[in-house]
């Protein structure tokens, strides 16, 4: 389990918006944390799967996508700042993501 730092912070939403302005075509500026990901960016749940494994990578985590899947379910994830806060509690929590 990691510590989240600001800097931790910074970096995940960094990520997140300049995944989310590559793959729906925009502007990075054009994307802020109260964009609704489907609606506003026209965003999928491929890409969420896409940006999990991202962070996987960056931050050597060692969770399964059920319990993602089983998180989300009952946390849904509709804007990027809920998304930013969903994937910096999988970088500190990972697979005990569920007992919270």
């Amino acid at each position: 389990m990691a510590q989240i730092t600001d800097k931790t912070r910074e970096e995940v939403k960094e990520i997140v918006l300049d995944f989310f302005a590559e793959e729906c075509e925009i502007d990075v500026e054009e994307i802020s944390e109260e964009s609704n990901i489907i609606s506003d960016l026209d965003g999928d749940s491929l890409m969420f799967l896409e940006l999990i494994e991202i962070f996987k990578k960056k931050y050597n985590l060692n969770i399964e996508l059920k319990t993602i899947g089983k998180y989300a379910v009952k946390n849904p994830v509709k804007t990027i700042g809920e998304l930013i806060d969903m994937q910096l509690l999988i970088i500190e929590h990972e697979n005990n993501i569920l007992d919270l």
